[in-house]
């Protein structure tokens, strides 16, 4: 059956990169018991790849009539272990492959190889006894190489011990020595690189503790030795081949080191796809070997590199501290190896599901009853240090930042809150910044029009439209099935860096407001509170010490009653309380509020961890 190879390319190897020319050519010269690999780059500049040619060679038994054969028809394999589809790679990035092979010590094969190949070769008798094949490829058909890293040979060396330790390390233990030489000639510099199976350490072995069936053992052969070039290879070996498996994260290798673990299971043969780019493998059970792998391989670390060991208390301790209501949560085996991202999130998803186990249970039993307080002191745990991160948000608030930055980081603006959503907000309503005793509210109405506030204070009465916007209005009602007045917070907010005059205007924004409302006052408002909330100077304090008297607070807040003319004819006015707070103040007061239950969970932890 005839297979168009350009069509078949791109089903099977649309995913590749160019290393992975190397890894076939590597594989089928292994496979023809080469000893001696020979790769040589040319390219006259990394920046054209155009230029780009690629050689190589070995010694092994050459393309005989069974293996040419073999070559000429895709799947035609003798083992699962075998695909049949590597040599497709080649053909992703050069439109020319000449290939010369010798083989039974006085033959030569000469085929090219290309989308257009027609399964035909060319054989001589030859003067030379010796065997081996040689690949010549050229005209690189990409417009870029994707990484400079794919014609380095220090990389490439690297990535050629992490692919094919397992088979390099089968050969060391046969006494077999292979060596692959990687040579690029690139503006006339000639860089070397040499790979031996007699650099390939001795490697331990031990059963991990999971099996993933009755009979087959998975087994973990690893190795810890000191080096000036740490290296960490953590993968499962599948047909003499290394797929990786990430169970040390790039941020937490340890330095100083080189180290190899490698998984070994009958189980994994064949467990590979066509493209040897993706493990065959189920979610569930390779979540299994992910977890049962890196508790053993961070085990190993911790005993062989005691101050690892320690660091990685340093970390628990830190991440308890600073996530207090996940603690138990983590899994400790993971911590200094996983990120910490992926350890947040599998303490979380542990922490949400056993809220999910006691919020569905029908009746809870005393020991559900316990855990039910338990969740619910981590639960406020994490109310407070969410808190705490909008506080630091606001902290690092500056000149460059606009009104709205401010305004959204306390309550997001052009919303209506009320307290029947009380639950489903916490998280998006920050009014606590202002006061704790502000989430009382009954509706929070965030850059809403005069309009719509009147209207939630007259519970729908009809008025003239008033498109003035007020930044942020709080309405309170102790029982509005009793009582039909309210109460009412006005908030105006400025940004940093705005001049005196500029600042100052909060205050006549303030007596607009209060106009527009008191005309509602003892009918559908008892009381009424004003805040002005801007940046505080020596300039500013001096102004408002002249009619103003200061109030407790952390930092700067000035209050003082004012008559504001409601009625022209007959004349009326009402005295209206005014609050001007720096906005500092404002951050620092609702600080120490929170720092204040931040620190007792803290201490309790510390003291639990004692």
């Amino acid at each position: 059956m005839k297979v168009k190879l350009s069509k078949a390319v791109k089903m099977f190897f649309g995913n590749s990169s160019l290393e992975m020319v190397y890894f076939e050519a590597i594989a089928n010269a292994l496979d023809a018991e080469a000893n001696k690999i020979s790769i040589k780059i040319f390219t006259q500049a990394y920046n054209q790849p155009e230029t780009l040619k690629v050689e190589i060679e070995d010694n092994g038994i050459g393309f005989t009539d069974e293996r040419f054969s073999k070559f000429c028809n895709l799947f035609d394999v003798e083992e699962s272990s075998h695909k049949g589809l590597g040599r497709l790679v080649y053909l992703c990035y050069f439109g020319k492959i000449s290939v010369q092979s010798y083989f039974n010590n006085g033959f030569c094969r000469n085929f090219e190889f290309s989308n257009d190949f027609d399964e035909k070769s060319t054989v001589i008798k030859s003067q030379s006894t010796t065997n081996g094949t040689k690949f010549s490829m050229s005209n690189y058909v990409l417009s870029r190489l994707g990484q400079y890293n794919y014609i380095q040979p220090k990389y490439l060396k690297n990535r050629i011990l992490e692919e094919f330790y397992p088979r390099l390390y089968q050969l060391k233990q046969e006494n077999k020595e292979i060596t692959i030489t990687i040579n690029l000639e690139i503006e006339n510099q000639l860089i070397t690189e040499t790979l031996s199976t007699n650099d390939i350490p001795n490697l331990e072995k031990i059963e991990l503790d999971y099996s993933v069936s009755a009979f087959d053992k998975i087994y973990l052969y690893y190795s810890i030795e000191a080096s000036n070039e740490p290296s960490i290879i953590t993968a499962i070996s599948v047909d003499n081949r290394s797929q990786k498996i990430e169970i040390i994260a790039k941020e937490n290798i340890p330095l100083g080191y080189k180290m190899i673990f490698l998984l070994y299971s009958d189980w994994f043969i064949g467990k590979v796809d066509h493209a040897r780019q993706n493990l065959d493998i189920s979610e569930s059970d390779m979540q299994q070997i992910k977890y049962s792998f890196r508790n053993k391989v961070s085990q190993l670390i911790s005993e062989k590199i005691p101050k690892i060991a320690e660091s990685n208390k340093k970390v628990k301790i830190s991440l308890i501290s600073r996530y207090p209501h996940l603690n138990g949560y983590f899994e400790e085996n993971c911590i200094g190896f996983s990120s910490r991202v992926e350890l947040l999130k599998r303490a979380q998803d542990k922490f949400f599901k056993a809220q999910r186990d006691i919020l569905d249970a029908n009746s809870l039993t005393e020991e559900q009853y316990s855990k039910a307080l338990e969740l619910s002191s981590r639960t406020l745990t994490e109310y407070i240090l969410f808190r705490q991160l909008s506080i630091e948000k606001l902290k690092k608030i500056n000149n460059k930042n606009l009104e709205s930055d401010i305004h959204s980081l306390i309550i997001p603006m052009k919303q209506e809150f009320t307290k029947d959503d009380f639950s489903k907000d916490l998280y998006r309503n920050n009014a606590w910044i202002l006061d704790d005793k502000y989430m009382t509210y009954s509706s929070i109405l965030s850059d809403k029009e005069m309009t719509d506030v009147v209207r939630v204070i007259t519970e729908g009465e009809i008025i003239e439209k008033d498109n003035d916007r007020p930044d942020i209005a709080i309405v309170f009602s102790n029982d509005p099935n009793k009582n039909k007045v309210v109460d009412v917070v006005i908030v105006e907010l400025k940004k940093k860096g705005l001049t005196h005059n500029d600042n100052m205007k909060v205050i006549t924004q303030l007596e607009t407001r209060a106009r527009r409302l008191m005309k509602y006052y003892k009918n559908k408002i008892q009381r009424i509170w004003f805040y002005g909330i801007i940046e505080f100077n020596d300039e500013i304090e001096l102004a408002l010490l002249g009619e103003y008297t200061e109030l407790y607070s952390t930092g700067k807040m000035f209050y003082k009653e004012t008559s504001v003319a409601i009625q022209k004819d007959p004349k009326i006015t009402l005295p209206v309380g005014i609050f001007i707070m720096d906005l500092n103040s404002l951050i620092n007061d609702a600080d120490a509020r929170n720092s204040t239950f931040l620190n007792i969970i803290k201490n309790r932890i510390l003291q639990s961890q004692s």
